[in-house]
């Protein structure tokens, strides 16, 4: 485990996966991200090559069909630290033998975690080494704990968009993307419950808000997830958990009727040789 500090946070990184595991704010004593337990084994997985779950859990390039799993491969790789700082570490995993077995594409991905203040900002960089366009999509999934207080009741807390929302939530079947999306809310304001997740996540195209906070009735303490403009947002719990998943997407999961033509998936990021795709998420918290 690694870790950078300041005099407001304490945050540890694990190099499988380069996984946040710890969001500790040393002023008030608190831990904000759940760790890890029963109903998921995870604390903040990187998705990528893909977000979601293929169809079938294949897709096809170039007239050859290839697998890969649910949230893709690199949750469950081991990134090389290439940058250590004051406040900051900045982790590398690159193509190798066995990930071209199943996504036949050269590339370098760094992700980027720096502290400033009470805030983490996270930076994911694409870097496309090959000679032919890559296709890729990439995503974060960090769990926070709910609730933080352990005085405190899942349904004392509530998510709050930033901005006034109108959209509607594309259901999930057996983890493909519904054709028909599902009126949802038109508030800025969900309130946390259980049984909210008991279907699976809660997805969302397109919305408006750059910040999404979650917050308590009971006290000040809570925190604001900055995603600045990704096109695809799901909210999750594990059924039962003790958690939040608040995860800004690049990509989504196939649709019932994917072609499973990876040229054709909704989302698909399309990235030419030698280019960079860069995108930065933030957690500041109170």
């Amino acid at each position: 485990m690694l870790r950078i500090e300041n005099d407001n946070l304490r945050v540890d990184i694990n190099p499988m996966g380069a996984e946040l595991i710890s969001l500790y704010n040393k002023l008030f004593r608190l831990e904000y991200l759940w760790q890890a337990g029963k109903e998921w084994s995870k604390s903040s997985p990187v998705l990528f090559p893909i977000v979601g779950q293929l169809k079938e859990n294949s897709y096809t390039y170039n007239g050859n069909e290839y697998t890969i799993a649910r949230h893709g491969f690199a949750r469950e790789k081991l990134f090389n630290l290439i940058e250590e700082g004051a406040g900051k570490l900045v982790f590398r995993l690159k193509d190798d033998e066995d990930t071209r077995k199943n996504y036949p594409f050269q590339f370098h991905f760094d992700i980027s975690y720096t502290l400033k203040g009470n805030e983490l900002n996270v930076e994911y960089n694409v870097f496309n080494s090959g000679k032919d366009t890559m296709y890729f999509s990439v995503g974060a999934h960090p769990a926070f704990r709910v609730p933080l207080d352990l005085r405190d009741h899942y349904d004392d807390y509530y998510i709050e968009f930033s901005d006034e929302e109108n959209s509607s939530l594309w259901p999930l079947k057996e983890g493909l993307i519904s054709d028909v999306p599902a009126s949802f809310f038109t508030s800025k304001r969900i309130p946390l419950s259980k049984a909210l997740f008991e279907s699976d996540a809660l997805v969302f195209k397109n919305i408006r808000s750059e910040c999404i906070h979650l917050r308590s009735n009971q006290h000040d303490h809570g925190l604001s997830v900055k995603v600045n403009q990704c096109p695809f947002l799901g909210l999750w719990a594990a059924k039962g958990a003790n958690f939040l998943c608040i995860e800004p997407w690049h990509g989504i999961a196939d649709s019932v009727h994917s072609t499973g033509k990876i040229e054709e998936k909704e989302g698909i990021i399309l990235l030419k040789a030698g280019e960079n795709f860069s995108y930065v998420w933030s957690v500041r918290v109170t």
